[in-house]
């Protein structure tokens, strides 16, 4: 049945008010062109976030955002108050946070990987949109901007605290903790102090060697633009009063790279005192042996292309961003391809001493730990497979074998073990049960671990020792040991070490030391070791050092840095994929640096390892073959498994030398 027409009037008056007038108490908001730019922008943001429970990517201008789990408690916890936008439209906070983002390219990062492009694009259209309308950008376009803002300041930021890599996913070696910062909270910071790039600097490592490495990079990008360092012809070796048309070469070589004072010397063929001294500079610079002879080491060094020596800089300033910012007041720090050991209290160093480091064949592996205690006059406990593979054929050949070197033999291995008559056995029945035997080298010069080790209890049961081989040290190359540090210095540590204990004074150490009885002395106050491995770093006199990759480390890590920046299929300038979203999971972050979106298929990445199997560099890729130069190659592992750090006592055999086996527990 149909209205009257009167009724139908008024319902339809009524329906019109109902929709078209405020309701009494709420009054009806302006459009959104009308408000100001903040709540225009807090709006939009509000609508593109979604509520609480809103899940899934957050896209602007269909590039996803690697923040998408995190922006949108970022913002909830703002009450969707825009961060970077503010009514005046200045924009002056995106603008200082792209001047830093671009400095980021000296960190060995690529700004375009944190929406650079893009952010610049909006910025422009929007400062465009601003001459026409001043305070009339449309909202959506700042919210885009905002987002993205927010986006590569978290992105970026996460990757100067942890890396563009986890080292975990393909360096088994890597054992140091990293570091944990609130990047949100950092974020904030920058943003209430109106210092952006402070926030964003301020998540570098603050380690003196990282800054160092920037200035290096910067310095050998500059070589690299000019074309490099002059090359060096091949040819004999030649040393200090030769004669030779390759000498201008190598005066101008050492020239360039500053080893060596610009000269306007006459006889330029020929090899005087200061061209030697400049040689000796290069060489110590890279790690060779000081002679002043350029043989064929030098040689290989000196033809070393700048762009190889960036790639370098670039593993290792990738690798300082895995470590921990705190490593303590007082520390040990081992660079294991340096082989050196250092004694720091802060940045300054109060000890330095040269070391011998694990092999190729038995790497020593980077962890950090605590040394708790000091064994004066230690035993050593051959490790069983040691004992069956080289001890026992040693017996067989010399009978005094085991009395000249000190080693008693005990049948089992409890701490109630009776010591059996090495005279009495037939050792050449023994080999299938060799493991029953603990063979144990007493205290005394002929120890293998010297008089003296340092304790810092690990599951490598890798430590530092004193040894009786003091030759070795006379090396350039010392990667000599199975696994464990040996010093040339030990008394000078325990010194140190023992400074705070009235107990143990320097005489005192001596006396101990002097008397064969096995000593064991627990610090006081324990101190931190870090054992790290880093290949290139500025020195205090602005010079570059360089060592040789032993553990072809950074051949490994590079490669996995060219694929990282690689454009993944379908999305042309996007990275390609890495464990970024692994590093920021670490910290609750959130972020997925691969959120799935328009970019199509990724393709997974494919990180280069070194393995056991791998006897030599002739089956890699030309371009790693490039990066690892002339650095020595890693052999077969006996027994250890590809790429993992061995464990057990150092296997040294009396007198320091290395002896073929396995670290056992």
């Amino acid at each position: 049945m149909g209205l009257k027409p009167a009724a139908a009037i008024l319902g339809l008056v009524s329906l019109c008010a109902a929709v078209l007038l405020p309701s009494c108490g709420a009054p009806m908001a302006p459009p959104i062109s009308e408000i100001s730019p903040v709540e225009a922008t807090r709006s939009v943001l509000q609508t593109r976030v979604g509520p609480t429970g809103t899940t899934g990517p957050i896209y602007c201008r269909n590039i996803p955002l690697c923040g998408s789990e995190i922006l949108p408690d970022f913002y909830r916890a703002r009450d969707f108050r825009p961060a970077w936008i503010y009514d005046g439209l200045a924009l002056t906070e995106a603008s200082s946070y792209l001047d830093a983002l671009r400095l980021v390219s000296e960190d060995g990062l690529d700004p375009d990987n944190y929406h650079l492009e893009a952010i610049e694009s909006l910025l422009s259209e929007i400062t465009e949109d601003l001459e026409t309308k001043p305070r009339k950008a449309r909202p959506e376009a700042l919210v885009d901007l905002e987002l993205l803002l927010t986006d590569s300041f978290l992105l970026c930021g996460s990757q100067l605290v942890h890396g563009q890599l986890d080292p975990e996913t393909f360096q088994s070696e890597w054992f140091i903790k990293g570091r944990i910062e609130d990047l949100a909270a950092v974020l904030e910071k920058g943003l209430t102090d109106q210092d952006i790039p402070g926030a964003l600097d301020s998540l570098r490592p603050n380690h003196a060697v990282y800054r160092g490495l920037i200035k290096a990079f910067r310095a050998t990008q500059t070589v690299a633009a000019a074309g490099g360092w002059p090359e060096f012809p091949p040819g004999p070796k030649l040393e200090r009063s030769d004669v030779d048309p390759r000498v201008k070469a190598l005066r101008t070589g050492l020239e360039a790279r500053g080893d060596i004072a610009l000269s306007e010397s006459f006889g330029q063929d020929f090899f005087d005192a200061e061209l030697e001294e400049g040689v000796k500079s290069f060489q110590r610079r890279h790690g060779l042996q000081p002679d002043g002879i350029v043989g064929p080491a030098t040689e290989a060094a000196l033809n070393v292309p700048a762009e190889v020596r960036l790639t370098q800089i670039l593993a290792n300033l990738e690798r300082w961003r895995w470590i921990t910012q705190d490593l303590g007041d007082k520390f040990i720090l081992i660079n294991i391809a340096d082989f050196r050991v250092g004694v720091f209290e802060g940045v300054r160093e109060v000890l330095s001493m040269p070391a011998i480091v694990g092999s190729a064949y038995r790497r020593t592996p980077e962890f950090s730990g605590k040394m708790t205690y000091i064994e004066i006059n230690p035993t050593w406990t051959v490790p069983p497979k040691l004992a069956r593979e080289d001890i026992l054929p040693k017996v067989r050949e010399d009978p005094d074998y085991l009395k000249e070197r000190g080693i008693r033999v005990f049948h089992g291995w409890s701490e109630d073990a009776p010591e059996i008559d090495t005279e009495a056995v037939d050792w050449s029945q023994v080999e299938a049960e060799a493991e029953a035997f603990m063979f144990r080298q007493d205290p005394g010069p002929r120890n293998s671990l010297g008089r003296i080790k340092f304790m810092f209890p690990n599951k490598f049961d890798v430590y530092l020792h004193d040894t009786p081989d003091r030759g070795l040290f006379a090396q350039a190359g010392r990667d000599l040991s199975s696994g464990c540090i040996r010093l040339e210095q030990p008394l000078e540590l325990a010194e140190y070490i023992l400074r705070d204990d009235p107990v143990w004074s320097r005489e005192k150490i001596l006396a101990a030391l002097e008397d064969t009885t096995t000593r064991v002395i627990t610090l006081r106050n324990p101190i931190g070791v870090h054992l790290l491995y880093w290949t290139a770093w500025l020195t205090d006199d602005e010079r570059v050092q360089f060592r040789e990759d032993i553990y072809k480390r950074d051949a490994a890590l590079s490669e996995a840095l060219r694929q990282h920046a690689l454009p993944s299929a379908g999305s042309p300038g996007l990275p390609g994929p890495d464990a970024a979203d692994i590093n920021m999971d670490k910290v609750r972050l959130g972020i997925d640096p691969h959120a799935p979106g328009p970019q199509g298929n990724r393709r997974p990445i494919e990180v280069l390892k070194l393995e056991a199997r791998d006897p030599d560099v002739d089956g890699l890729p030309a371009k790693v073959q490039a990066v690892l130069g002339d650095a020595r190659p890693v052999g077969p592992q006996v027994g250890i498994g590809p790429g993992r750090p061995v464990a057990g006592d150092d296997m040294e055999g009396p007198g320091g030398a290395n002896l073929p086996g396995e670290h056992m527990k």
